[in-house]
């Protein structure tokens, strides 16, 4: 992904509301595999949430990320984390 896609893809989720419908396109990673997924379902809320998982880091050193709680058409209600792969857009 470019830097311009990735550049597109935070503006879309700083502008995200709870209501908007959304589809992410993402990958998903479970020890040694990985696979392409889209995810598409109704924000609840977007947070961006502190981590500690960084180890021997300073310890003011801050790291964020950012993530979508959607609900799923079958009402069921997921989290996605965005990274520099993740392309989301607002479905109409």
């Amino acid at each position: 992904m470019t830097t311009k896609q990735h550049m597109e893809t935070l503006r879309v989720f700083e502008n995200l509301e709870s209501g908007d419908r959304i589809e992410l396109k993402h990958e998903v990673k479970v020890g040694f595999k990985r696979w392409q997924t889209t995810t598409t379902g109704q924000v609840v809320r977007c947070e961006r949430r502190r981590l500690g998982l960084h180890h021997d880091r300073n310890f003011d050193d801050k790291a964020f990320s950012d993530l979508i709680v959607l609900k799923r058409d079958d009402g069921e209600l997921t989290t996605v984390t965005l990274d520099e792969y993740s392309m989301l857009r607002i479905v109409d």
